[in-house]
């Protein structure tokens, strides 16, 4: 991107001429308007910058002012970490490595380390190289026919119609490249998902898009039809998300295309809104039934939920449920709070539902009191961009992650944050044909399977410099965190962690006694 700032700066300086020149002399207001056209006609006939695509000319301002990026936020704007939800550094991190560029910082850290908050491991003398460090997780529990290896790192669910049908295509064959899943989201697995040859993860949320009846109710049949193609790996039914736990998803009716709408089966010219609950089941124990069912329907592959923690008793009544029934999920997804969506009332984004690191300690803890961890994979998601965020999630508890935003980012979304107005300049999060023509599939599927892949060797080389072969032998007591000036805690210092069968004998833990004893495989 900084190699464009001086085309960029030639592009200003012709204009600015042309204007002058227009006041003197029409032949060289003319000449100068040639060139600006055959500028244009060069920038929409590249496939490398959508920007440049979609806004020719105009687009060339925007790599000059970032080649100066550095000198005006020093001097008129903020510094690299204050921007949100994602900051400056976090976003140049995933260009770069989706780019292939360099991505390594000169210097020494410019962040303060004795600030409250700072985080980091503990390396080993004895350090593996990254090539000793094992690459992959099963996932698929006792009753599961068809376990699926599993990159740490996924892409979270998106569905067809918040994003582009451009970018799911690169999304999928970016999977495909770099032998990662890609999370349909709740929208149906739409044929975009399976165009570009990735793994699947297929996920059902309350509305059952993919597999609905007409009255909104789930589809057996439909669902077998999908749940049984060669591309679906695992089964995901989604019971909330982080960004709006408890209110369903919305489809804006600017953003729904007639063959949205027939995948989805749904009426055209109004918002698509998913119900808050689902209407299969409505008790702990219909949820682990329903899990069976659809696990059975599929041919034995994973299945698994993904929720935002709310009420801890009703999680705890899913595990007296897994008790009772003896009916596990091969896997759990936990969304935080933080975690993106493209539409969301703010109080929801703002204040409702448990924050990851919270949310993924409490069920981890849940699952070890009942004695069933092992048997059950935990994936975190939510704002999870770089190799760290993974070590920071897997050390609290997690097997692996999902990534939404930052794959989105890999695929040139700049957080212009109109992706519910359907305007996305980048073509990433719109419906509009003339934006997302500018998103090139063959340029950002690489760029999807780079970051993906630099990404996870950050990763792998961080679990090999703390002397570990393998990241599931990553414990909490292995990070850091600075309280404050004169306190520094690790993740188990930090949060309780407890023991195995701890839920099951007396005493109960103090902190898990009151919503355990509430908690009912009856009743939510």
């Amino acid at each position: 991107m900084r190699r464009k700032w001086y085309l960029g700066f030639a592009i200003i300086l012709i204009i600015l001429a042309a204007f002058l020149a227009g006041l003197h002399d029409l032949r060289l207001f003319g000449a100068l308007i040639i060139v600006l056209a055959l500028i244009a006609i060069y920038d929409k006939m590249q496939k490398t910058h959508t920007i440049l695509r979609n806004f020719p000319i105009l687009g060339h301002i925007r790599f000059f002012l970032e080649f100066f990026r550095p000198e005006i936020q020093q001097y008129f704007v903020a510094d690299d970490r204050s921007e949100r939800p994602f900051d400056r550094e976090t976003r140049t991190i995933i260009y770069e490595r989706a780019k292939g560029v360099r991505d390594t910082v000169p210097f020494g850290t410019t962040r303060d380390i004795r600030a409250n908050g700072y985080e980091w491991v503990l390396h080993s003398i004895a350090p593996k190289h990254v090539s000793e460090v094992e690459q992959r997780i099963i996932v698929g529990g006792p009753d599961c026919k068809k376990p699926y290896s599993a990159s740490r790192l996924n892409v979270s669910a998106m569905s067809h119609g918040a994003l582009s049908e451009n970018a799911i295509i690169a999304l999928n064959a970016g999977a495909k490249i770099g032998n990662f899943a890609h999370n349909t989201g709740e929208g149906g697995l739409s044929k975009y998902h399976l165009m570009g040859g990735g793994d699947i993860i297929f996920q059902i949320g309350t509305g059952y898009f993919g597999c609905r009846k007409d009255d909104g109710t789930f589809d057996e049949k439909e669902y077998v039809i999908e749940a049984t193609r060669d591309a679906v790996k695992m089964i995901e039914l989604k019971l909330s998300q982080g960004a709006k736990p408890s209110h369903g998803g919305i489809l804006p009716a600017a953003k729904l295309t007639p063959e949205i709408a027939t995948i989805r089966k749904v009426p055209m010219g109004q918002d698509v809104l998913s119900p808050p609950g689902h209407s299969a089941f409505s008790t702990p124990t219909g949820l682990l039934q329903f899990i069976a069912k659809l696990r059975d329907l599929s041919g034995g592959k994973p299945v698994g939920f993904k929720l935002c923690l709310g009420r801890h008793k009703e999680f705890l009544g899913i595990c007296k449920a897994m008790l009772e029934t003896n009916i596990l999920p091969d896997f759990i997804t936990i969304d935080g709070a933080e975690g993106g969506t493209g539409a969301a009332p703010q109080e929801y984004v703002n204040h409702v539902g448990t924050p990851l690191d919270e949310g993924l300690v409490f069920v981890h803890n849940a699952l070890v009191g009942i004695g069933v961890r092992d048997k059950i994979r935990l994936i975190a998601s939510g704002k999870i961009a770089t190799g760290f965020d993974m070590i920071n999630k897997i050390a609290l508890g997690a097997d692996m992650c999902n990534s939404a935003r930052a794959m989105m980012m890999a695929l040139g979304c700049i957080q212009s944050l109109q992706c519910n107005a359907n305007t996305c300049p980048t073509g990433v999060a719109t419906q509009n044909k003339r934006l997302m023509s500018g998103l090139v599939v063959e340029e950002k599927k690489i760029r999807v399977a780079n970051y993906h892949h630099a990404t996870v060797h950050s990763f792998n080389e961080l679990i090999g410099s703390m002397g570990l072969a393998n990241p599931s032998d990553l414990k909490p007591i292995m990070v850091k965190r600075r309280i404050n000036q004169e306190t520094v805690k690790s993740f188990d210092e930090i949060y309780e962690y407890l023991e195995p069968g701890a839920l099951l004998r007396e005493p109960l833990p103090k902190t898990y006694e009151k919503h355990w004893k509430a908690a009912s495989a009856a009743a939510f």
